[in-house]
């Protein structure tokens, strides 16, 4: 039985953009930040040039001079993906979200109902290229590790599966690297014990792991190596995975394409990202109580700082001025700003937050402006009303 599939989004940084760009869909292509930033995703076509995600951007155009280099649209980004993952939980209520672009299904149960496990892929695939114009990657196993390989050998646009008597087979002759969850670090450690496959893992005894590396990860590595880790999933968001905002924090950064030692400069960038989170989270009927800004200097000295709110909120101006004493609380020796960042953490539903009224308050306030600015810029688009500062 294959019943946990690992859904990957191809490309999906670049894919959304690429759906809006369908001219640009047979050049290379990287999303991200100018030469500054970095690339949050590469198109195949940048990908033959050797242009990865994560990369510096001046490389990724050193590797491809032609590359085309579209900016992140965030809100759009944050819509496709809560799109996809409402088309998983109409297949399955069990879904173990991991990022923005991938989560782990248990379809053990939705047999009956749509068909075997591979049926269920191949469904899940058709589904959201047809929804959302993109494609994903499917991988289905007995296990999250080996699923999560999986669709890793289905990329792009395919499905894989692996039963249970072939993990062996298909696993062991794999670069012991390629494990669910072994880092850089702990492949050169392996490698340097002379554990170079999966297989090389998988035929020492357990005893002599647990010398070579500690009992814990020895047996996780066994548990990995021989494709029996857990086959239960987490419903929800799974602790401790990048890629995506936990469901407990919304943010957003920025770097800019030169240091800016301008205070005023900052603080225009700063009311950009506030009025993008904050949008964001009343999408979501979301309200949050810790505001958190980063700031990284011209030498790359990062630091963060933030501070909790008498009450939960979504209102961009009190998001907004806490923001801007954080920053202004940095002192003025504070280097010139490479990059900027703001965060709202601690969020939980609108509805569950009372909001305590003061004497002499008023009615309707920025929260209500922020509504009637939300309702715009959704029949109009984003550009139609916005802070006279960012005009």
């Amino acid at each position: 039985m294959t019943p946990i599939l690992h859904v990957d989004m191809d490309a999906f940084y670049a894919s959304v953009a690429l759906r809006e760009r369908p001219d640009l869909r047979d050049v290379p292509v990287a999303v991200g930040g100018a030469h500054r930033g970095v690339v949050l995703a590469a198109s195949y076509p940048a990908r033959a040039h050797g242009v990865r995600s994560a990369m510096p951007m001046s490389r990724a155009r050193r590797l491809c001079p032609q590359l085309v280099v579209l900016a992140p649209d965030f809100e759009l980004i944050g819509s496709v993906s809560r799109a996809v993952h409402e088309c998983f939980r109409r297949i399955t209520p069990l879904v173990e979200v991991l990022s923005a672009d991938e989560a782990f299904l248990d379809v053990g149960g939705a047999g009956r109902r749509l068909g075997p496990p591979e049926v269920v892929a191949e469904l899940v695939r058709a589904t959201v290229h047809d929804e959302q114009g993109i494609t994903c990657s499917v991988g289905a196993a007995a296990t999250v590790s080996v699923a999560k390989l999986a669709s890793r050998l289905a990329k792009p646009d395919g499905v894989v599966v692996v039963a249970p008597e072939d993990v062996p087979r298909m696993l062991h002759p794999l670069d012991v690297g390629l494990l669910y969850g072994v880092g850089d670090k702990t492949r050169a450690r392996l490698q340097r014990l002379g554990l170079r496959t999966v297989g090389d893992v998988a035929r020492t005894p357990r005893a002599a792991l647990h010398e070579l590396v500690g009992a814990r990860q020895a047996d996780h590595l066994l548990a990995l190596a021989w494709g029996t880790d857990r086959g239960e999933l987490v419903v929800g968001r799974a602790p401790g995975f990048g890629g995506g905002e936990p469901d407990s924090s919304m943010g957003a950064q920025h770097t800019f394409g030169r240091d800016v030692a301008d205070r005023d400069g900052v603080l225009r960038e700063l009311l950009r990202l506030t009025t993008s989170v904050t949008g964001r989270m009343r999408g979501r009927d979301l309200v949050g109580r810790t505001v958190a800004i980063t700031v990284r200097s011209t030498d790359f000295t990062t630091v963060s700082r933030s501070r909790t709110l008498a009450e939960p909120t979504d209102v961009t101006r009190e998001v907004y001025e806490t923001a801007v004493a954080l920053f202004d609380a940095l002192g003025p020796q504070r280097r010139a700003v490479r990059l900027v960042g703001v965060r709202v953490e601690g969020l939980g539903p609108r509805g569950a937050v009372h909001h305590q009224h003061v004497l002499g308050e008023r009615e309707r306030g920025w929260s209500e402006a922020d509504r009637a600015v939300d309702r715009a810029t959704r029949r109009f688009g984003g550009a139609a009303v916005r802070p006279a500062s960012l005009l």
